[in-house]
C-alpha cells in the first residue's frame, strides 16, 4: 500500500504543471513522503478595497479558540470579539501597550521585531499576509490578508505560536510540515524566518520563472534577490512596485533596478505588500526582503502554487500600479 502510494504521489506530482516545477528533486520516497494531502478552502482579501478587518472578526466570532501572533493591533471592534473566546495574543514589545488593556496577551523578549500577522482559529484555520490588523493597515495601506483551511498549516502556526508562549523568540525548530498539497491541486510551501531562510526560498521560486517575475515590496534591500531578478530580466518580464518611502534609502534595491520596468508607489501612506508574483506562483507573508527580515526577526511566508490565486494577485498589482 505504501509502495502505491508513492507512485500515485509521482504521478500526481508529474501531472500537475505548478508543482512539478517546485523542485528538480521531488522523485524520491522521502520527498513524497514529506508532502501533506490535505483538503479546505483558500481566500484572499485585499485592503483597504475589501473589509480586511471584518473578515477576521467573522473568522473570531465564529471561532471558540483563537491564537495569533501580531505585530501590531489597534482596531477596537476586532479587539472586543475576542472577549468571551479562548485566546491569547503575542505582539511586538513596542506595540505591547496598545493593547494591553486585552487579558490574554503578551510581548516579545527582544530588541528586534516580532513581525508577524497571522492567527490561527480552532486549530483549523489560519490568517496571514501583510496586513497588520490597525486603522491604518485596514483603511490606507495597501495590504493583503489569505486565509486558509488547512489542519497542517495550521500545526504549523500553532508549533510557532507555541514557542513565543515559551519565550522562545527568534531561530527554533524548522517548520513540521514545509510543503502541502490543498484539494489535490494548490501546492503550498511554508517557511519562518529565520529558522528557515526565507530568502533562500524565495530565490529558489524566482531562479526558475520562466515568463515573468512582478514584486510589490515595502522594504526590498536583498541583494541577493535584486541581482537575481535584474539578471532574470534579461530573458523574462520584469515589474516592480517598491514604496515609495522606503526606497528612498541608499540601500534600496531600486537604485539598482532604475533601467527595469519599475515604479515606486502613489499611496500617501504605505503600500504594505511584501509579494512576488513568479509565473503562476505567489510569495507572501511578513517576510519584507531585506536582511533583518530573513535573519533576525520572525516572519513567516508562504508560497502558493495557483494560478486563480496569482491572477488575483496580478489585478492588485495594476491597481496599484495604476493609482
Amino acid at each position: 500500500m505504501k509502495k502505491l502510494l508513492i507512485i500515485f504521489s509521482l504521478v500526481f506530482l508529474a501531472s500537475c504543471t505548478y508543482i512539478e516545477e517546485i523542485r528538480n528533486d521531488i522523485t524520491g520516497e522521502v520527498v513524497v513522503e514529506d508532502i501533506k494531502m490535505d483538503s479546505g478552502f483558500m481566500e484572499v482579501y485585499f485592503c483597504p478595497r475589501d473589509d480586511c478587518e471584518g473578515k477576521l472578526i467573522n473568522l473570531t466570532e465564529s471561532s471558540g479558540k483563537i491564537h495569533c501572533a501580531l505585530f501590531e493591533l489597534n482596531l477596537k471592534n476586532l479587539m472586543d470579539s475576542f472577549e468571551g473566546k479562548d485566546y491569547f495574543i503575542v505582539v511586538d514589545n513596542n506595540n505591547y501597550e496598545k493593547v494591553s488593556s486585552l487579558k490574554n496577551v503578551k510581548a516579545d523578549n527582544r530588541n528586534v521585531l516580532m513581525h508577524n500577522k497571522f492567527c490561527i482559529f480552532d486549530d483549523k484555520i489560519i490568517s496571514t499576509g501583510s496586513f497588520n490588523p490597525t486603522v491604518n493597515g485596514n483603511e490606507k495601506n495597501n495590504n493583503n490578508l489569505i486565509i486558509i483551511n488547512s489542519k497542517y498549516l495550521a500545526e504549523n502556526y500553532e508549533e510557532e505560536f507555541q514557542s513565543f508562549m515559551n519565550d522562545d523568540f527568534g531561530r527554533d525548530a524548522q517548520v513540521k510540515y514545509p510543503k502541502v498539497i490543498l484539494n489535490n491541486e494548490i501546492l503550498i510551501e511554508n517557511y519562518f524566518c529565520p529558522e528557515d531562510n526565507c530568502e533562500q526560498h524565495v530565490y529558489d521560486v524566482i531562479s526558475k520563472a520562466k515568463e515573468r517575475i512582478y514584486f510589490m515590496t515595502f522594504s526590498f534591500t536583498s541583494d541577493k534577490l535584486g541581482d537575481l531578478i535584474i539578471e532574470k530580466s534579461k530573458d523574462i518580464e520584469v515589474k516592480g512596485i517598491f514604496e515609495n518611502f522606503q526606497s528612498s534609502t541608499e540601500y534600496s534595491e531600486l537604485n539598482k533596478m532604475k533601467k527595469l520596468s519599475v515604479i515606486t508607489d502613489n499611496n500617501p501612506n504605505f503600500m504594505h505588500h511584501k509579494v512576488f508574483i513568479v509565473d503562476d506562483i505567489v510569495v507572501l507573508g511578513s517576510y519584507n526582503p531585506t536582511s533583518s527580515g530573513n535573519a533576525k526577526n520572525d516572519e513567516n511566508i508562504l508560497i502558493i502554487y495557483d494560478k486563480n490565486l496569482a491572477d488575483k494577485f496580478l489585478e492588485e498589482f495594476d491597481y496599484i500600479w495604476r493609482l
